[in-house]
């Protein structure tokens, strides 16, 4: 086996030379410090660092993974059956304050506040599905449910359109369909290569322009990595390949474990993975461990690279999976989050539902005594409107629930 750390990959003899063993396990990617005496380097420190947080990070990533779906299994179980059955129970009460509304033991300043109770509750029931409210909501609100829709729908798109300008940098235009957070993503998908298209180009102009001493020599070492990188890559899956390929095997059993072992390979090679497809490689003894240990800093700085992008792409990855939660939740994208508090949230919300619905039924049986409906109206005070209630309404309709 050579020991050259020159050669990034070509580290071990031919598969011929150096057969797959069926006993081989996974084994994880790290270097080690060789002596006391000598320490490991800058650059070894931060791959053995990369490595740790990519570790972290596919782990975490998995954990989400099997948590979404369970989170999804227990709202349909638990919360869902509870949020439906509270939502017959305010459309019960609203039938009942309509009912009661002309009785003459309520006064003006009684039906100002039924009415805004009325209307209040029915246009969050009728955002949720339950449209035979309308009518209800319509013979007491200043103008209609339909028209009141219209009106916010056009403020909310322009609110939005302006927000989503300034936050993205795009212009949108003035007809931009805000009927749906799915039009809306794809108008923006389609914003975005425009400008990268815009960038492109700009970039070729930049390019034909003429360059410095520098900015040729930068290239030329970022090209000199990125081929580096690629041909390593390569030649790490040409070996790896050559030696799990399953129809050389004879062996029904050892050719089935090759070909689970190939399907990781081209996984890999596929997501451009060094890292799995060096830790392919140890688990397969074309390489040991001893090798990792004398990669060449220049080498290593390279890998180190890849590993960084790598760790990047894991943690965008993660954040697509939850940040459509902590919008839902209302949580700051800073603060600690993970599938363990996201299901202490939902336990917590069952448990509010479930105090929440014994307290309207309650209501719904002592309101029989108009009396009780007169004295509570007494003590209720309507909200002054709160403006950022309004923005909170405006985007609720892009908020995504798994």
């Amino acid at each position: 086996m050579t020991n050259d750390p020159l050669d990034l990959f070509n580290l071990f003899s031919d598969p011929e030379e150096n057969p797959i063993r069926p006993e081989s396990v996974k084994k994880n990617v790290s270097i080690t410090q060789s002596s006391s005496t000598q320490p490991l380097s800058k650059t070894q420190k931060q791959f053995n660092n990369l490595l740790k947080k990519i570790d972290a990070q596919k782990s975490l990533l998995l954990n989400w993974q099997e948590a979404l779906p369970r989170y999804n299994l227990e709202v349909a179980q638990n919360y869902t059956p509870l949020h439906d059955q509270y939502n017959d129970l305010k459309a019960e009460l609203i039938r009942h304050f309509d009912n009661v509304f002309n009785h003459k033991l309520f006064k003006k300043t009684d039906k100002t506040k039924l009415r805004y109770l009325i209307t209040e509750m029915a246009a969050d029931l009728i955002e949720d599905g339950k449209e035979d409210l309308i009518p209800v909501y319509d013979k007491y609100a200043e103008i209609s449910f339909e028209d009141g829709e219209k009106e916010a729908d056009e403020f909310a798109g322009q609110a939005v359109k302006q927000m989503m300008e300034m936050a993205l940098g795009v212009e949108l235009d003035d007809d931009t369909d805000f009927s749906s957070p799915e039009k809306l993503a794809e108008l923006l998908y389609q914003k975005k290569l425009e400008q990268e298209e815009k960038q492109r180009q700009a970039n070729e102009n930049r390019a034909q322009r003429k360059k410095t001493a520098k900015q040729i020599e930068r290239e030329a070492k970022k090209a000199e990595e990125e081929q580096t990188i690629s041909q390593s890559i390569r030649e790490a899956y040409r070996k790896l390949s050559s030696s799990l390929h399953p129809d050389r095997e004879q062996d029904p059993v050892e050719r089935e474990r090759k070909t689970e072992l190939m399907q990781r390979v081209n996984a890999a090679y596929a997501k451009k993975d060094l890292l799995k497809l060096l830790e392919l490689q140890l688990e397969v003894e074309q390489i040991d461990p001893a090798y990792i240990n004398n990669i060449a800093e220049d080498r290593l700085k390279y890998i180190n690279k890849v590993l960084q992008g790598q760790l990047e792409e894991l943690e965008q990855e993660i954040q697509g999976l939850i940040y459509p939660l902590l919008m839902q939740l209302d949580i700051p994208p800073y603060a600690g989050f993970s599938p363990e508090i996201l299901m202490s949230y939902l336990k917590r919300d069952v448990q509010t539902m479930k105090k929440t619905i014994k307290e309207i039924k309650q209501d719904l049986n002592d309101f029989q005594d108009l009396s009780v409906v007169k004295a509570w109206l007494k003590s209720y005070r309507i909200p002054k409107p709160d403006p950022f209630d309004a923005i909170d309404d405006m985007m609720s309709g892009f908020n995504l629930r798994f």
